[in-house]
């Protein structure tokens, strides 16, 4: 296989491992500390202005920061889970290939794709109804852009 620590930035290490620490709940007990320490010194600092700034621009800089790394590590795994899928599409006997690039269509394709997969469904579900096994590999009609359907087989 390949040796993918090598190829990683030390951004990607980095967003990985603040994303995985900052889910967790000895992060979330440290940060509601943090906040207990600092209401705490409320009367040591009189609740100054200058008290008061320190916490808010504390939780700016790092809300601030977070949401680029979480993204950064989001985006990361969404790919990999995409290509997962396309594998398990390619490599499926009667799968459509044209639907390896869904995340490429745009919203109307989609929806256009998504109406006949809940039109499948609803045709499954009334089966059931009639103690019919909903198992089958029924046509769906793959139909980009609102054209013609070409026939793809059955998924």
């Amino acid at each position: 296989m390949h040796d993918l620590s090598a190829r990683r930035t030390w951004f990607d290490r980095f967003s990985k491992l603040v994303a995985r620490h900052a889910g967790r709940s000895a992060t979330f007990t440290l940060a509601t500390a943090v906040v207990l320490l600092w209401l705490l010194t409320g009367p040591l600092f009189g609740y100054s202005d200058t008290w008061q700034l320190a916490i808010n621009t504390a939780t700016t800089i790092v809300t601030f920061l977070m949401v680029f790394l979480i993204q950064h590590t989001q985006n990361i795994d969404a790919q990999a889970m995409q290509i997962k899928m396309d594998e398990l599409i390619r490599a499926t006997k009667g799968a459509h290939n044209a639907l390896l690039d869904l995340e490429e269509m745009t919203e109307k394709q989609l929806d256009e794709l998504r109406d006949q997969y809940e039109d499948l469904a609803r045709q499954a579900h009334s089966q059931l109804g009639g103690e019919d096994v909903d198992t089958g590999s029924p046509e769906v009609p793959y139909r980009p852009n609102g054209q013609a359907p070409p026939r793809l087989g059955k998924i």
